[in-house]
């Protein structure tokens, strides 16, 4: 493929893509994510290709290995179009069968239809199903259509189409005036305003006009894989987002920083760079504007706090991953002290799609001040986990009930945990909250880059707070010593309420300490890693008092608060729980007799309780 040398030129190649591509042609897409990798989804691939190759259909069908569809619990993942017959947890067994039933004959196959785990009702097409039909799918939608390593289906759905429209004669300054005015935030956590991020950058001084583009791909939150999945399965979007993003800013020279944990990521988008350098989307004199701009990918090391702005632009200097004082503006000083643009993946995803469609189109989804559409990593006790992308302003039972599919087993919802490890969790009581920046920073919590954990009637909020804590604690760079020691101390007292060492006056000492930390740490890091346990106090403060009070724990988790005992009414002698005994703690009986267990030897591991089925292990 030669360089494109104008948009012009762009936009015909795009056109001329489109042209030779017959949208009536059935297309069997299979979700590659990483999600679906680990169900085997290569090995569907494979089938389906060699199965079309023997019946000689490779002029009349396609195979489409895409990028995360989002639904990641029902993986492998097959949507046949244009018909949109949505197939869940396909093997390659079922390959032939669909070809030769679904594709063929326009049979569907009924044990691949997703039912309702509510109703049983099962569902035929992809935006029939629950988990999809509350969803606005504006920047992930895409993952579903394209081969991540085919730059041409890219711009077969519009790609780069903005690039070649703010390189016809649109003017740095009014590309960033449209991001100021579509009311984008930042979708990393912070929620900082991008075109005034962008503003801030372009007008900064600099002596020899160098300004850098960095796009933060390492996502290290519990649960959360939103970037990753946008990033393996639509990484030009993210590319393009960052090329207009160096126009509007001046700058000529970017960064993408990613997980060292995300193969996958790495592999596509290194693809995606080379790509576009083929068809002169990236290097020099872009699209015969002038304009020159290059990419880079570098690797990090797993360190959590890397995640954080000015500790990630040290670690790509090749310095210690630890941040500065935040008088100082990384849009002013930040890589290698020249002026740097740095917003995380999803965020320069939404770039291209607000430069195509205008701001006043994008302002219409969403809240006041928080716009557009947010992706979220739904996980924990809800029936339907995976990725979703919701208009700002939908409620958490909206998501948790309506595309989440409720609790499993019939359980009780209790809390959700928002905005990553140092984000709050939200009550029962709080389930028709809104979720967009605002209102969740007021209940406590925080958006953060997308993470939401489900609870139920079985999760112990001292609990849920000691892990936080606990996982904070490894991840802080020691830097400073509020966020260093106090985090130590918080999860020490916290250890001793799970434990049934808790002590009047503790439940006030942390919160004395969360005021330490949120007033005296040097990053975001450490001034927000309290919110799990502040929120948890507020809204859960009766469990905290029974912990120490009572020295007990009403959900029964804090194993030195609870013993096993096994109700002789119930248990049938069956012997599965002495199977899954790892301490050999349970013993027979006799035939047909209750099981005996050992108090001494129980290490409370909760197995007995997971394989009985008909309530015979009660905990107390």
């Amino acid at each position: 493929m030669e360089r494109l040398s104008s948009p012009a030129e762009l936009e015909k190649v795009r056109k001329s893509i489109v042209s030779k591509r017959d949208a009536k042609k059935p297309c069997i897409t299979v979700c590659s994510g990483t999600g679906c990798h680990a169900f085997g989804c290569e090995k569907v691939s494979t089938a389906f290709q060699n199965e079309i190759k023997r019946l000689g259909l490779e002029e009349k069908v396609d195979v489409r290995t895409t990028g995360c569809h989002g639904f990641c619990e029902r993986g492998p993942l097959v949507v046949i179009r244009p018909r949109d017959i949505f197939y869940q947890r396909v093997s390659a067994d079922d390959a032939a069968e669909i070809i030769s039933e679904t594709v063929l004959k326009n049979n569907v196959i009924d044990r691949l239809l997703y039912a309702d785990p509510n109703t049983g009702k099962k569902v035929v097409h992809e935006h029939e199903v629950p988990f999809y039909a509350g969803q606005k799918r504006f920047v992930f939608g895409n993952n579903g259509y394209i081969d991540p390593s085919s730059i041409d289906d890219y711009l077969a759905v519009g790609g780069y189409a903005a690039l070649g429209k703010v390189l016809s004669g649109i003017k740095p300054e009014a590309v960033i005036e449209e991001i100021k005015k579509s009311g984008l935030r930042g979708r990393g956590g912070g929620g900082f305003p991008t075109g005034i991020k962008w503003e801030s950058c372009r007008n900064a001084p600099s002596e020899d006009s160098v300004r850098y583009i960095i796009c933060n791909a390492d996502e290290g939150d519990p649960g959360a894989y939103m970037d990753r999945s946008l990033l393996e399965g639509n990484p030009h979007s993210v590319l393009e987002g960052m090329l207009i993003g160096a126009y509007a800013i001046g700058g000529h020279e970017g960064y993408v920083y990613v997980r060292h944990e995300y193969p996958l990521a790495v592999k596509n988008v290194r693809l995606a760079i080379k790509q576009a350098e083929e068809y002169g989307l990236l290097g020099k004199n872009i699209l015969g504007s002038g304009f020159d701009f290059s990419i880079r990918i570098n690797r990090g090391g797993g360190a959590f706090i890397c995640g954080e702005s000015s500790a990630l632009m040290a670690s790509l200097e090749g310095k210690v991953g630890e941040p500065r004082a935040k008088y100082i503006h990384t849009v002013e000083k930040g890589l290698w002290e020249k002026p740097t643009t740095l917003n995380n993946v999803e965020t320069w995803a939404n770039v291209p799609l607000i430069i195509n469609q205008g701001a006043d189109w994008y302002t219409k989804t969403g809240t006041a001040n928080s716009k557009g559409t947010k992706i979220f990593s739904l996980v924990g006790k809800v029936n339907n986990t995976g990725l979703v992308e919701v208009p700002m302003g939908i409620t958490l039972k909206e998501i948790i009930y309506d595309i989440g599919g409720g609790i499993p087993g019939g359980k009780k919802f209790k809390a959700v945990q928002t905005g990553g490890p140092s984000g709050g969790v939200i009550p029962d009581s709080l389930i028709n909250l809104p979720v967009d920046f605002d209102e969740l920073t007021k209940s406590g919590s925080m958006m953060g880059s997308g993470g939401m954990i489900v609870m139920d009637e079985d999760n112990c909020m001292v609990d849920i707070a000691k892990y936080f804590i606990g996982f904070l604690e490894g991840e802080s760079c020691g830097k400073c010593v509020p966020c260093r020691e106090g985090l130590k101390r918080m999860r020490e007292i916290l250890d001793g309420i799970s434990e049934g060492r808790g002590k009047e006056g503790d439940i006030e000492l942390l919160e004395r300490l969360s005021t330490t930390l949120t007033d005296g740490a040097l990053c975001a890091l450490g001034s927000t890693a309290p919110n799990p346990v502040l929120s948890t106090i507020r809204y859960f403060r009766d469990e905290y008092e029974a912990h120490i009070k009572e020295k007990r724990c009403p959900a029964g988790v804090c194993k030195e608060l609870i013993t096993y005992q096994i109700i002789k009414e119930k248990c049938p002698g069956c012997g599965l729980c002495i199977k899954s005994c790892p301490s050999e703690a349970i013993t027979s009986g006799g035939k047909k007799q209750p099981v005996i267990l050992d108090q001494e030897k129980c290490i409370k591991c909760g197995a007995c309780y997971d394989v009985c089925k008909l309530g015979a292990v009660k905990v107390s």
